[in-house]
């Protein structure tokens, strides 16, 4: 199998004419290579496939997916720009345009401190509309987290984000109840109750990240599916009144009825992104919600959800 080991042991060539500069990223599918393309100089990343059955499938999923989203323009949509395939023995190789740091280790620049409003309000922005963008090609992600949220360019300000790894995403149409969707945390109640869904849970996931970036914590450790509901229980039951009737941007996201959770065209329109953002948003005609919580409480909080953290070992 294709590693991250022998990517050090010596200048590798995929395909014909890729060759691997250095190692980005290594998952159960296989790994990601920084590449240059040896006919016109081009750096990309190169996600390259392993050669297992299981993966083969996935790998021609996640290609099925990305042609249908080339019906989207990648900057505009906030969504990683796909260059195509090709195979590398019996390997599938996808070719994405080279992108600098996942939000996970951008949030890490931060000390896990949380980011500031002016940070935070342009990276949600730009990533409810790529779930809007999805949404109207019939496309569920169902993989949100920081880690599959790349900074184009960490030293650009407002800083511009992108979606990336489609590996499970899924027609909307196609989904399939009960399956293994996303990672446990990030995982909206009706997966992990293995009920029916839909787009609705990038939702979730985003409201997740949302509380992440804002605090630089995750709100819902956990070991397994029973950890994480009995988290959600525990801190959605606990919350105050005044807290969730308080004024701008998460309630909704969190909804536990999926039928109740916002959709991205109502948080792209919502009243929390009309300071200090240009007005490039999609026309929509949907209202935004009114009753979210505050990212502000949510900063003054961060403590509080580090308590919590620290007390989850005894819900058990």
């Amino acid at each position: 199998q294709f590693t991250a080991s022998c990517l050090c042991s010596s200048w590798t060539i995929l395909g014909d004419h890729h060759m691997v500069e250095s190692f980005l990223g290594e998952g159960g599918f296989g790994v990601v290579t920084r590449c240059r393309n040896t006919k016109n100089n081009q750096i990309v990343a190169i996600k390259v496939n392993k050669s297992d059955p299981e993966i083969l499938q996935q790998a021609k999923q996640e290609i099925f997916i990305l042609e249908q989203l080339q019906r989207l323009d990648p900057d505009r949509c906030n969504i990683v720009e796909w260059h195509g395939y090709f195979l590398d023995g019996e390997r599938i190789c996808l070719n994405f345009e080279l992108l600098d740091q996942s939000l996970w280790d951008y949030i890490g620049d931060w000390n896990n401190q949380g980011l500031p409003i002016r940070e935070l309000r342009p990276i949600l922005h730009q990533i409810a509309n790529a779930l809007f963008h999805l949404g109207s090609v019939g496309i569920v992600h169902a993989d949100l987290k920081p880690a599959n949220i790349m900074v184009v360019n960490r030293h650009e300000s407002p800083v511009k984000v992108k979606l990336i790894d489609f590996g499970i995403a899924c027609n909307t149409s196609a989904v399939i109840t009960g399956g293994t969707v996303g990672r446990i945390g990030y995982c909206a109640p009706e997966i992990m109750l293995g009920t029916s869904y839909d787009e609705a849970i990038d939702m979730w996931s985003l409201g997740l990240v949302a509380v992440e970036l804002a605090t630089g914590v995750p709100l819902y450790p956990g070991e397994d599916d029973y950890d994480v509901l009995k988290f959600i229980i525990e801190t959605q039951g606990q919350l105050p009144d005044h807290l969730l009737e308080s004024g701008l941007l998460i309630k909704q996201m969190l909804a536990l009825d999926a039928n109740q959770r916002i959709t991205p065209s109502e948080v792209l329109k919502h009243p929390f992104f009309n300071t200090g953002l240009s007005r490039s948003a999609p026309d929509m005609n949907s209202t935004g919600g009114e009753t979210l919580w505050s990212l502000s409480s949510l900063q003054a909080g961060k403590s509080r959800i580090a308590k919590i953290q620290l007390q989850f070992p005894k819900l058990s």
